[in-house]
């Protein structure tokens, strides 16, 4: 066999739906963690320095907070982990790989394997369509802030209503308790707020980590077609009756 012949029969064991699928998952994951852990850094400042000047009343805030960043760094190492597992799956159940090899051969454990990769997948691609939903709560509540200030930078050619009368109050989406002090920004205080690199980088930074949220979603929906493919095809394969080419 020559090298050309050599290279496209490896070339045509390679799993690529897997293949897609992982760098699609961790390219998700990472901007998910990364963007969503200094974003919500971020929105503590602004919180500290704005709307809550009392420490305590943002206390228990602060900590789901730091919870939910530990998390993040759980969620990125086990992704990593659960990627490439599931890459090297794909690899193991390709069938050009295995008619390279030698002539193949399944077992029941094989199979068991296979089939909790794919309720695994299922299950976690139910829970991050859940993760893209609740990250897209924190891009609705900046962009509700910061469409308010455009409302305040227009009048300066519309004057017709005070400024003043213009105000974002977060107490409302429940974050900090409604005896938190000053709790609201009104007028040229919002405007100034939306003007800060804190509120900038946060909104972009919480709308990049919910398009990484949707990255890992669709990521997961190609390991369900593929996990799923997998399993049969091991199923397909360890019949005695099978002769055919699946």
């Amino acid at each position: 066999m020559g090298c050309f012949e050599c290279c496209i029969k490896c070339l045509g064991g390679v799993p690529y739906a897997s293949l897609v699928a992982t760098i699609l998952c961790f390219s998700g994951v990472a901007l998910f963690c990364g963007c969503g852990h200094v974003a919500l850094t971020g929105t503590v400042t602004i919180l500290e320095q704005h709307f809550s000047s009392n420490a305590s009343d943002h206390a228990l805030l602060t900590e789901v907070i730091q919870l939910m960043q530990y998390v993040i760094y759980g969620i990125a190492s086990f992704f990593f982990l659960y990627g490439i597992i599931l890459l090297a799956e794909g690899f193991y159940t390709t069938s050009a790989v295995k008619e390279m090899h030698s002539e193949f051969k399944t077992t029941a454990c094989g199979r068991c394997i296979s089939g909790m990769f794919v309720f695994l997948t299922y299950i976690l691609g139910v829970a991050w369509l859940g993760v893209f939903g609740f990250s897209a709560v924190p891009v609705f509540m900046f962009y509700n802030m910061w469409s308010t200030c455009e409302v305040l930078k227009a009048l300066s050619v519309n004057m017709t209503t005070s400024p003043d009368q213009i105000c974002v109050d977060v107490r409302q989406y429940g974050i900090i308790p409604w005896n938190a002090l000053p709790g609201k920004a009104c007028g040229m205080a919002l405007e100034n707020i939306c003007n800060t690199n804190e509120f900038y980088m946060s909104y972009h930074l919480f709308i990049v980590a919910c398009a990484g949220a949707g990255a890992t979603v669709i990521a997961l929906l190609i390991y369900m077609m593929a996990t799923t493919y997998n399993y049969a095809v091991l199923k397909f394969k360890s019949r005695e009756d099978c002769c055919t080419k699946f």
